[in-house]
Formats: structure tokens, sequence, C-alpha cells
């Protein structure tokens, strides 16, 4: 039993703006001051990680709020040992918050004598001892059976059709979804059945990774405004590419919805300098002040989210009602407001 009677939250330095938002929204919601358990996570000037933990969690429920972002190691590390931290400490449950789940593109062998890296990393956040996961939009489903503990993986889809459903309602009859390549079909069709709008697909053959080949649309975009969904936006060439070639077909305008935005050099300057009106993303990942400054890169939070979901685990009640964007749209109260 825990020893108290709330959860307790504790952050990394990968994104501690995000921890004290889901800290506030759980306040909101519980009645009483949440705010992430005082911790210093340092450097020693070998770049070694040093955690030390100020406050007594013994018997409690504990919440590490830390994406594995660039550095990815770094904030991999960080996890590991903050995890290694608490369990050391009596805390009673250890589960890992990873807006951003890092190496996940490394899912499988793509050829021979390569890694499946998100497995190592499983298996590494599964001895250092946390026992549960919860994650936003894994880039492959097939990560979580990678863990032999619980996975709750929440998506981005319903939070991106409240907000398309404000930003789009005086032309959701000229609205169609595109996926950036055959991967993605299914995150595609998904949204487009929660936003009611056509389907179309980029189909795209890339040369090596990081390099963007021919791309085709599949589907008709003329005179459309079209919507490119993906998960992750990295150097941002294949959005841009896709981009300028649904442009190129017709589209009146291209925007783009993205989960997670890594957006490594010289992914801002190119969207700023691409034919996309609009680029969203989530802040599971922090966001750069170049990133902020952006005219065309607009950031939705997933503090509600992720507050919600924690007080779900910890109450004991299901988490997949947030799949529902019906079911969120009280928690994001006033942001989308017909």
């Amino acid at each position: 039993m825990a020893a108290s009677n709330e959860p307790k939250l504790i952050s990394g330095n990968a994104n501690r703006s995000l921890a004290q938002a889901v800290a506030r929204r759980m306040s909101m919601h519980l009645g009483g001051k949440i705010k992430p358990v005082d911790a210093r996570v340092e450097r020693f000037n070998d770049g070694e990680i040093f955690v030390e933990v100020f406050e007594n969690v013994r018997g409690e429920d504990m919440y590490i709020i830390q994406p594995t972002s660039n550095p990815a190691n770094d904030n991999l590390m960080e996890l590991l040992i903050i995890a290694d931290a608490l369990r050391r400490s009596s805390a009673a449950r250890i589960t890992a918050v990873i807006p951003y789940f890092g190496y996940a593109r490394q899912d499988r062998r793509t050829k021979a004598r390569t890694p499946i890296s998100a497995k190592l990393v499983a298996n590494l956040i599964t001895e250092a001892g946390i026992e549960r996961v919860l994650t936003m939009d894994l880039h492959a489903a097939q990560i979580q059976g990678f863990f032999d503990i619980p996975v709750d993986n929440l998506y981005a889809s319903p939070v991106f059709a409240l907000d398309i459903e404000h930003n789009f309602k005086d032309v959701r009859d000229d609205l169609m979804v595109v996926s950036p390549d055959v991967g993605g079909v299914a995150r595609a069709r998904e949204l487009a059945q929660r936003i009611n709008a056509p389907l179309a697909i980029a189909d795209k053959r890339r040369p090596k990774p990081g390099e963007v080949g021919e791309l085709t649309i599949i589907g008709d975009v003329k005179d459309k405004v079209c919507i490119i969904i993906d998960d992750i936006v990295d150097t941002a060439g294949t959005l841009c590419k896709a981009a300028e070639v649904v442009k190129e077909s017709g589209a009146k305008e291209v925007h783009a919805y993205i989960t997670h935005g890594v957006l490594s050099d010289p992914a801002v300057e190119r969207i700023g300098n691409s034919v996309m009106k609009s680029l969203v993303i989530t802040d599971s990942i922090q966001p750069t002040p170049d990133v902020i400054a952006a005219s065309n890169i607009r950031i939705v939070p997933t503090a509600p989210m992720f507050a919600q979901a924690i007080m779900n685990i910890w109450n004991g009640t299901s988490v997949s009602s947030l799949f529902d964007h019906e079911t969120l749209g009280p928690i994001y109260e006033g942001m989308y407001s017909k």
C-alpha cells in the first residue's frame, strides 16, 4: 500500500516543463498541490550521471517523467539511474512516463548484422526496476511486445482531431488526410475516420536513411486542404518533400500534424521555407527556442492527457478511455470550445 494518498512525480532533465505542467494538471484534479519530488540529476566532470532524491519515497507510487529524446543516451541513462535510486529507496511501484521513446525506429533488423536496439532498451528499462511504461505514439506497435511489463501507449490523434475540428471548421468539407508513406497508412486512416475525411498516400522510394527519392501521390488531392499525419519529424526532409509534391498535385493548402518534433538541424529552417502553412507538434519533446520562435510551427500540450493517464493508472481505472477524442474534450476544457 502506498505511503501517501496521491501519486508522486519525479523528473529528469529531458523535459522539466512538461513535468511541471503534468503536476499542475494533477493538482487541479486532485484538489491539492502536486509537484515533482525534490531531487537533483547532475553530471560529474567526466559526464557520469548522479541522482539524489531529497524526499522520502518509501512505499510511494512513483512516476518518472523523462522522454528519451536528444541527447538520447544521456536521457536514457538519467531514466535508468533515477529508477535505480527510487528502487533502492523502497518505492512501492515505479512507472516510467516516456512521452517520446527513443530508439523506437530501430525496431527490427533491416539488414544482416544490425541490432534491434528498441528491444535492448526495453530490457534495460525492465532490469532497472521499472514496473510499467506510459508512452505516446510508439513508432512501431510491436515495441509494446518487447517489454515483459505493462505498456500503455497513448495516441495523439484524438487531440489532433480536436485541434483540427477547431481550427479547420470552416473548410471541413475540403479536408483530406495524407500519409507520408505506406507504413503510416493505419495512423492516417485513424485520423481520417475521426474527422470524417478522405485519405491519400505519398508512396516514397528512400535510397538510404535520411534521403528521399521519388514520391508519388496516391489519391486525388486537387483543391483539397491536405493534412499530413506522422509520428516523428526529424530533419523534415521527407515531410517537406511530401508537402511539395502534394501542393504540386493541386492541393489548396498543406498542413502537417506530427506527434514527436525531434526537429534536428536543419529541420526548422526547412519547415520555414516549405510550402506548408503550418506544422503542429506536441510537447512530448522539449521544444528548442528556434522551434518556439518559428512562425509556422505550433505546439499542442500533452500534459492534460498524461496527467489523466497517470491518475487512471494510480486509481486502477482504464487508460484506453483516453483513446476517444470525445472523452478528451472535457480534459482539454477551454482549448477547443466550439
